[in-house]
This record gives structure tokens, C-alpha cells and sequence, in this order.
């Protein structure tokens, strides 16, 4: 069935609005918003990018009103989004009639729907397909219900509501705090009735359940920015970009997108709103304990390093801390800090600027005589593709790692630091610096400085690689992968055993022989495995792959 209505040219599938047949719009022109017709709860957008999905719709009309239905015209460069109530559609009418907005170079047009009500069927088209929308946020008879996008049944997908946000929440921040329960994929931030929210996406439902156990109603600082936790309906994200909005962290060669002119605005006005407040900023806080983070050089963790500060406080803290910088203009005030609130009422969170971008980690307290930048490429690089390496030449149990990505920094935080490494508790932090130079010409370095950039053991080169999904901190078990099918147990077990490794267990994969487990003595032991094993040669085109296992045999 086809419907006409504006542009009789044009035919699409049926798609039904309060039981109304609705098909094409035409081009958008200055009289397409007009007085005459009447204000109603359905906006049409036209106009928009093809690729365009659900949730870009969703951040481009949350600020102005609650959602409650929407319909995505895919290959029609249309939408149709229905709000609770009228003035969430006279808000984004007049201003994308005020301020023009472009998403991927194309200008998004807004008017108000002849239909008071967004009803869809789905009816199949002369070729038997189905007009409906993508599954990105939701997808039931082609509609998005954003009022009712939660469960109660455990999903490794949250939908994470932070109510009384008085300073800044970060897309960091979120992924530092719900890192601790599991592996964190993806994660989308938008607001929605002025209450920012977001989509967390873990590995794992169990790990989503721990989270949400651990941290529903728990603040992120010290009573303010409350969360409310719920399971999304959605089985997973789907994101285009890594930005300060969204990230898919098991693709960090996504495109950071374009900001529009309403985003770059909404990021002004919640910082600024922010900075308005009176008083100090307040500390990090929660009623849980998480695993203790690095505490690095930077001023702010430093100050939630305070006595005064609970145990579990001091993690927490430390979570953000590393998500937060301090301005040149704050330190001052922080060898004075006895309390709490210890921020003079004239310093705002403002001064918290948002983490560093930095793909370089410092490496501290290494055995000097016994690690060299190929040993430090290889554990580091479990985490994230190496670049360069520097032992620092005056101080030679320091060394600087770049990496390509800034996560994959992150990642060798979390996972590396205080790891005992030859005797010794290594600590691993983000570093001042967003690049590591290689020596110039006559400068001494003896060796200490390695480009990897072009080296073909990186792990991560392809986008998306599922071995993003298998990273885990250093333990006694190691999983060895790319086993050529003519090697067997015994001649792996052999081969660790002449490099001088206590082989506790080994144990093929049920279903594929390609993989295996391996069980060495100690920590300590199946880090230098690794070290020495990742890349043996098994035979002539077969060379051993090493990662550390989460689970023991």
C-alpha cells in the first residue's frame, strides 16, 4: 500500500499515524513551518544525514522535552518524534527555526506534524520488506518508547540517571568507576529532561549486575551526583563516535564526529552551571570499596589522599581523580586542605579541567639492570599498541609509554599499576607529557629509546579487534593462542619449561585446539612468560600468541 501526500512523486511503504497513512515530505523551504498549522506534540524533522541513527535523534530532542515515541524514516532522511507534551515541540521547532543546526554537513529542518499522535504499524512493501527502524536504542513494531526503555531482568547494558548533578560528570569518570565491576565496551551520555544520563555497556550481565548492586543510589561526590541505575532493554550500543559523548572502546579508530553548534553549547552551559555554584568542590564518595587506584602525582589525588577521607572514599576518589586535572591557579590552595570541604568558597569546580588526552604513561620503580624498552613493549602492549618507549636516561627506573590510543593508556593504568614485576611494586600512571620525543642526533641515550610504530606484533591495528574484549590484569594463568594444529601439549609444556618455567597445568580449549591454558607458578613468573613467549615460534609461519587468562585452570 502507498500513500501520498506532499509530493506525489515520491512513494514509500505505508507508515501509519492515529491510523493515517503518511508518506514523503517535500524539500524544506521558509514556508514549511507555518502559522496556520497547529502546534502538536510530533515534531517532522527533515532533512537529516541517511546514517543517522536513534540515539543521535534522541540527544538532538532530549534537551528540549521528554521523548515519549519516534520514528526513523531510513533512507528517507526523515524523523518523527513525539513529545509528552507541547512545549518540548515548540522548543525545538523555534530553535532550529532560530539557530540552524548541521549534523554531517546537512541541515536539520523542524516542523510541527499535521498528526497529534505517532502511531506505527508495520506493513510490508510490494517487495515484502518491512519499513522499521534500527536497533540501536530500541526497535518493536518500528517505534523507540524511550519512557519505557528499562527492565528489570539483568542486562549487561545500564541506563544510568545522575540526579542532582552539581559538577561535572565525565565520560571518564563513568568509565573509571564502573571499570571496577567489569569489562566496560561502550558508553553513550546524553540528557534528557534537563538529567544527564547514560548507556553502559559491559561485557557481561553478571558484571552489570555487580555494578548495579554496588552502586545504585551511591554519589559520585560527596552529596551530589547521585546515581540511579536501571537495566536497558538494549542488548548492546551502537556508536559512530568516540568523543566526549560516546566511546566504543573496543574500536578506538572511530571518528570523533562533529560537535553542533547546540552541543558545543550544552557543554558550555553545564560547566558553566557548574562553576555557579557556591562553595567548595566536594569530595568523591561512596558507600562501597573499590580496588585502590594509582595514585598519581596529580595535585587533586593527592588532596583525596587526605586522612580525613574513609577508605572506600579514597578509591572512589581516586577514580575521578585520574578523570580530573587541577589548574595552575588551584594549587595554591591545596597544601592548606585539613577537611573535606577544604576548597575555598572562591575556587569553583571550574578549575577542574577534564582529563588529560594523553596516550603517554609514566613507569616507576622498574628494576633498572633487568627491564629494556622490548621487555616494556611487550607487557605494555597487552594493554594497547605501543608506539615508543623511553627509559629516561638519568633516572633509569622510569620509563615513558606511548600509546596510539589515550583508553589504551588508561587500560595499563588500571591493569599494571602496583603489579610486582622482578621483586619490585611498579607503579603506572598517566604523564604530563602527550608525546615521547626520540633523542636528537648526538644526544646521548644508549639504546634507551625504541620507535615501535611500524612493528608487526602490535595487537589492536585492526578496528574493532576482538582483543579488546580479552584484556585482563596480570595473573599466574596465561592464554596462548594462533597454536598450529601439528603442536601438542607436550611440545608446548617442553618449550616453557627450556625457557626455565614451572608449567603447573595446561589445558587445550574443549572445542579449539588453536588456544590453551597455561598455569605457571606465580604472577610474577607468568609475566615474564609472557615477556619471553608472546611471539615463539612454533613452526615456519606459526608464531605463539600470550595474554594473561581471567580464569585459572
Amino acid at each position: 500500500m502507498y500513500s501520498q501526500l506532499m509530493a506525489p512523486s515520491i512513494q514509500i511503504p505505508s507508515t501509519y499515524f492515529a491510523g493515517q497513512p503518511l508518506a514523503q515530505v517535500g524539500p524544506p523551504s521558509s514556508s514549511s513551518i507555518s502559522p496556520s498549522i497547529r502546534i502538536s506534540r510530533v515534531v517532522h524533522l527533515r532533512n537529516i544525514p541517511s546514517d543517522m541513527v536513534e540515539m543521535e535523534i534522541v540527544q538532538l530532542c532530549s534537551p528540549h522535552g521528554s521523548i515519549s515515541n519516534m520514528l526513523l524514516l531510513k533512507g528517507k532522511n526523515q524523523a518523527f518524534v513525539e513529545f509528552d507534551d507541547e512545549s518540548g515541540a515548540t522548543s525545538i521547532v523555534r530553535s532550529l527555526e532560530t539557530i540552524p543546526i548541521q549534523i554531517r554537513g546537512k541541515t536539520i529542518f523542524a516542523q510541527y506534524s499535521t498528526h497529534t499522535e505517532l502511531k506505527t504499524e508495520k506493513k510490508g512493501d510490494a517487495n515484502g520488506n518491512n519499513e522499521n527502524s534500527s536497533g540501536n536504542l530500541s526497535s518493536t513494531n518500528s517505534t523507540l518508547d524511550i519512557s519505557s526503555s528499562t527492565q528489570q531482568s539483568p542486562n549487561c547494558v545500564l541506563r544510568v540517571i545522575i540526579e542532582n548533578m552539581l559538577y561535572p560528570v565525565t565520560l571518564e569518570i563513568l568509565y573509571n568507576v564502573f571499570s571496577r565491576y567489569g569489562k566496560v565496551l561502550r558508553i553513550i551520555t546524553f540528557n534528557k529532561n534537563n538529567t544527564f544520563q547514560a548507556l553502559v555497556q559491559l561485557s557481561e550481565a553478571n558484571s552489570a549486575q555487580t555494578a548495579k548492586a554496588a552502586l545504585e543510589n551511591q554519589c559520585i561526590y560527596n552529596g551530589c551526583c547521585t546515581l540511579r541505575i536501571d537495566y536497558s532493554k538494549l542488548s548492546t550500543l551502537n556508536i559512530k563516535y568516540n568523543n566526549d559523548k560516546s566511546r566504543d572502546y573496543t574500536n578506538p579508530n572511530l571518528p570523533a564526529g562533529e560537535l553542533t553548534l547546540e552541543q558545543q553549547l550544552s557543554i558550555v552551559y553545564k560547566y558553566s552551571a557548574a562553576a555557579s555554584v557556591p562553595g567548595s568542590m566536594p569530595s568523591l564518595l561512596t558507600g562501597n570499596p573499590f580496588l585502590p587506584y594509582s595514585l598519581s602525582t596529580n595535585p587533586v589525588t593527592a588532596f583525596f589522599a587526605h586522612p580525613a577521607l574513609t577508605a572506600s572514599q579514597q578509591d572512589l576518589s581516586m577514580l575521578a581523580g585520574d578523570a580530573l586535572t587541577q589548574s595552575s591557579t588551584l594549587s595554591p590552595y591545596l597544601p592548606t586542605l585539613a577537611s573535606l570541604s577544604g576548597l575555598p568558597a572562591t575556587v569553583s569546580p571550574m578549575r577542574f579541567q577534564l582529563a588529560q588526552s594523553t596516550p603517554v604513561i609514566l613507569v616507576s620503580n622498574l628494576e633498572e639492570q633487568k627491564v629494556n624498552p622490548d621487555d616494556l613493549f611487550t607487557l605494555f602492549g597487552v594493554y594497547g599498541d605501543v608506539l615508543r618507549v623511553k627509559i629516561l636516561f638519568n633516572k633509569k627506573d622510569n620509563a615513558l609509554i606511548q600509546y596510539s590510543e589515550t583508553q589504551q593508556a588508561q587500560l595499563a593504568c588500571q591493569h599494571l599499576d602496583k603489579v610486582k614485576w622482578y621483586d619490585r611494586i611498579i607503579r603506572v600512571t598517566p604523564s604530563k607529557h602527550t608525546s615521547v620525543q626520540m633523542p636528537k642526533e648526538g644526544q646521548p641515550d644508549a639504546g634507551l629509546t625504541k620507535d615501535y610504530s611500524h612493528s608487526t606484533l602490535h595487537r589492536f591495528k585492526k578496528p574493532g579487534s576482538k582483543n579488546y574484549l580479552n584484556i585482563y590484569s596480570p595473573s599466574s594463568t596465561l592464554h596462548l593462542s594462533n597454536i598450529p594444529p601439528n603442536v601438542n601439549a607436550n611440545t608446548l609444556q617442553d618449550s616453557f619449561k627450556e625457557a626455565g618455567y614451572d608449567v603447573k597445568a595446561f589445558k587445550f580449549f574443549p572445542k579449539d585446539h588453536k588456544m590453551a591454558l597455561m598455569q605457571l607458578g606465580d604472577c610474577e613468573e607468568a609475566i615474564d612468560a609472557l615477556i619471553k613467549m608472546h611471539n615463539f615460534k612454533l613452526a615456519e609461519n606459526a608464531h605463539l600468541r600470550v595474554s594473561f587468562s581471567k580464569s585459572a585452570i
